[in-house]
């Protein structure tokens, strides 16, 4: 099978990607871009039986499907070197600044920003329901969109300041307060990029290091009821 090549921008940064699938391509149309690449990626066959060999054996993935999950993992480890993290979370802006949500799988993290968007309207946008880049600098940290944006297929092609982080738990009351790095460090870390190279694990910690130095980071008992929205927007302000 003949290698398929392009260049997409992520967070920023262009990338050449060689591929096997032209649904891949089209995967990432709006990402396209005719700058010239940063470093490239390229997913093989065996690239491929390894995303199958991980993934839930009750369903069953086509090649192509699972072409983009490879091609996700290279890309994500070859950002690292330029600052930027793939984080497990539900990102959505208002007013111009991003929230991040994050949790355990089945939570709610999409259904608390499906509140968001009824509750403030136009003032909200997605900007990836699952799996966003962060990007870090001196300034502070961005968030992207990206296509591989979760079953709902919630984001957009933009750059948003990451003005908090709020991990999310079940409960019957809505509260919520800010939580210390040190606190947060374990989920930080479970909902984050882990590549199995040493080095790319310690990018990816100093990378975290830097997100809970530089955004506000929160915990939130939430039951999924309406105010949950407000209660979350008026406590990370």
């Amino acid at each position: 099978m003949e290698n398929i090549r392009f260049v997409v921008k992520l967070a920023d940064t262009p990338i050449e990607a060689r591929v096997l699938h032209e649904s891949t391509r089209q995967f990432l149309r709006e990402y396209l871009t005719e700058e010239a690449a940063a470093f490239f990626v390229a997913v093989t066959e065996e690239n491929i039986a390894y995303e199958r060999q991980k993934a839930d054996p009750k369903y069953h993935f086509t090649d192509a499907y699972l072409e983009t999950l490879a091609l996700y993992r290279q890309i994500s480890a070859g950002l690292l070197d330029y600052d930027t993290l793939l984080f497990h979370g539900s990102a959505i802006a208002v007013d111009g600044q991003a929230y991040l949500f994050t949790a355990k799988s089945g939570t709610g993290k999409s259904t608390h920003t499906a509140l968001w968007r009824k509750r403030f309207g136009a003032r909200a946008v997605m900007v990836n329901d699952d799996k966003p880049l962060l990007r870090m600098t001196e300034q502070g940290v961005t968030v992207y969109g990206t296509p591989w944006d979760g079953k709902h297929r919630l984001s957009s092609n933009i750059a948003v300041p990451l003005k908090a982080v709020c991990i999310l738990e079940r409960d019957t009351k809505n509260h919520i307060g800010a939580v210390s790095p040190r606190d947060a460090w374990p989920m930080l870390m479970q909902q984050s990029s882990r590549p199995s190279d040493p080095a790319k694990l310690s990018q990816a910690m100093r990378l975290l290091d830097v997100l809970a130095a530089k955004t506000g980071i929160y915990r939130m008992g939430c039951n999924m009821e309406p105010e949950a929205a407000e209660t979350a927007y008026r406590g990370m302000q």
